[in-house]
């Protein structure tokens, strides 16, 4: 799959679809997606055609209808991989973890939104890490990705931690006036 330039606008309202389809596991109204990044309904409806076109999210047709996020829908909000693993910065607990690089966060289980699981790959290791404690990851350079979770797992012979994601954040630039 290529790359998929968002807007900001774009990424902030995948985003918070991919957040309240989470929370709701189920299909999301435009409403709902309005209200979480302060925009109007048309607006929103208005999006939701281009991130179609683009096969980032599905209508679900019914009273109960709304939109779902699609796999690609992860993969274009870029939390895959990083250029620059230095630059994602990584917090454990509060404290900024000076000596971690994270190389890539991978949303893969996402497709399961009861898991809701993020797999967070570090160059370094990870045996400071414990279950029940918090991380968060990011913003990343691209998409400004941010990523709070809490340590529920962990592979110590790839450096990788999986978090519970508890919050997914991309901010939208300031609008134009």
């Amino acid at each position: 799959m290529s790359s998929i330039e968002l807007t900001p606008s774009q990424k902030q309202i995948l985003t918070a679809l991919i957040n309240l389809y989470r929370q709701a596991e189920d299909a999301v109204k435009g409403e709902d997606i309005a209200a979480e990044v302060n925009r109007n309904p048309g607006t929103i409806r208005n999006q939701m055609q281009s991130l179609k076109a683009l096969q980032l999210v599905e209508g679900v047709p019914g009273p109960k209808g709304g939109y779902k996020p699609t796999a690609n829908a992860y993969e274009a909000l870029d939390v895959q991989e990083m250029d620059e693993p230095a630059t994602v910065p990584l917090f454990h607990e509060d404290e900024r973890v000076e000596n971690a690089n994270v190389e890539e966060i991978d949303l893969s289980s996402v497709h399961h939104p009861e898991l809701c699981r993020a797999e967070i790959h570090l160059q370094g290791s990870v045996r400071d890490f414990h279950e029940g404690e918090k991380v968060t990851v990011g913003p990343t350079p691209l998409s400004k990705l941010l990523v709070e979770g809490t340590v529920d797992g962990k592979d110590d012979t790839s450096n990788i931690l999986i978090l519970r994601i508890d919050d997914m954040v991309a901010p939208a630039e300031e609008p134009e006036h």
